[in-house]
């Protein structure tokens, strides 16, 4: 195999990264075992789902009967239609159960993005004791998925935000399979609670669960209510509020299906990429330097990291249940997230990032709120 130049220089730090990345990914397995854990609240809250959904007539077609489907007894389910131009208001006139709650939204004010905006109007309708935000392309896995996510949720201590590492699938695995991937060895979920670093607080938007008091006297959509991001901001958020976010693995309850096509998968990741690194040119380029040797040059250092690059992934595939074969594709699925950064980049720095439908990404963002100021 051929080596990159300066290989004996760099090969020491590289060794020090992977050590460090796999002590992560190995204590973040011990966590979500821990966090395993189920009680029987002594009151069952009623629980409000609230999804935001734009254009989103085939997905909610699979997951609104998934959640009317549930055997939990206390809850009901708020979808706002974020201006749709496809049948997703038909869809959600079509269900006949009192437990669904349609809002027709017509998109977000002067100020505000889609989503953050889409998911405050339904914690404003909402009427449950404890708030379950989903994306609308997910799907529960049967009919007691929610009476265990709220059992998880229980367990958790007061000063705790809930979210979700569900299973994820839809078109361009060799992507999708790198969310889990980051999560798993880019955060130390262990050590969320003890350090006080905002940076470490994270959502995952997909799915993620608030006491609903805790939601109003905060409004997190309203503190991020012109972020891309939205999910990681509103963890950082109540991190610096003194909460803890707490990472709960619902792969057996909750699955993702995230794109449909390998053009959606890679404009819905470019519209994130860049701002995931960081989200300003100095931390971009820093960030995607180590993201490039640590995972698409260090093979060419020496075979042991070509190893540890095939074992990360292929551990982190087999945990979160993708085949086998993107584990053997590791080295493509980097070098495709490296060339994926650099796009994002380029596309947010040129004001080019939409997604369906609308201009979004930190040039679109900086206009709207400029204009509106």
């Amino acid at each position: 195999m051929p080596t990159l130049p300066y290989a004996d220089f760099i090969a020491p730090y590289l060794a020090g990264v992977h050590v460090l990345i796999w002590v992560t990914l190995l204590a973040n397995i011990i966590y979500l075992r821990r966090k395993r854990t189920r009680k029987q609240p002594d009151i069952e809250p009623f629980v409000s789902i609230l999804i935001p959904a734009r254009n989103e007539e085939e997905n909610l077609r699979r997951l609104l009967p998934s959640l009317l489907e549930q055997d939990y007894e206390h809850f009901e389910v708020i979808v706002v239609d974020d201006g749709s131009t496809d049948a997703t208001w038909n869809v959600l006139s079509a269900a006949n159960d009192n437990r669904l709650r349609p809002v027709r939204g017509e998109g977000p004010p002067p100020g505000w993005l889609g989503k953050p905006h889409a998911c405050y109007v339904a914690a404003s309708h909402a009427e449950g004791d404890r708030y379950l935000f989903l994306d609308a392309d997910t799907e529960l896995a049967d009919s007691g998925a929610l009476r265990r996510i709220v059992e998880r949720e229980s367990a958790l201590p007061d000063d705790t935000v809930a979210t979700g590492l569900p299973r994820l699938r839809g078109a361009a695995q060799i992507l999708v399979s790198l969310v889990p991937n980051a999560i798993l060895t880019g955060l130390p979920w262990p050590l969320v609670r003890p350090l006080r670093i905002d940076s470490l607080g994270a959502l995952n938007g997909q799915c993620w669960m608030i006491d609903a008091d805790r939601y109003h006297a905060y409004e997190p959509h309203v503190e991020v209510k012109n972020k891309v991001l939205e999910d990681v901001e509103i963890g950082r958020y109540f991190k610096r509020e003194g909460f803890t976010p707490a990472l709960l693995d619902v792969r057996d309850e909750i699955t993702v299906y995230m794109y449909s096509t390998f053009g959606d998968a890679w404009r819905g990741f470019r519209k994130n990429a860049y701002l995931i690194l960081g989200g300003s040119p100095a931390s971009f380029v820093g960030l995607y330097l180590f993201f490039f040797l640590t995972f698409v040059a260090s093979p060419f250092v020496h075979p042991g990291f070509l190893a540890s690059v095939l074992l990360l992934k292929g551990t982190t595939d087999r945990l979160t249940r993708f085949s086998p074969l993107f584990a053997l594709l590791a080295p493509v699925s980097y070098l495709l997230g490296s060339a994926l950064q650099l796009d994002s980049a380029i596309s947010h720095w040129t004001g080019r990032v939409s997604w369906k439908g609308r201009s979004v990404g930190a040039v679109a963002v900086d206009r709207s709120t400029a204009s509106n100021s």
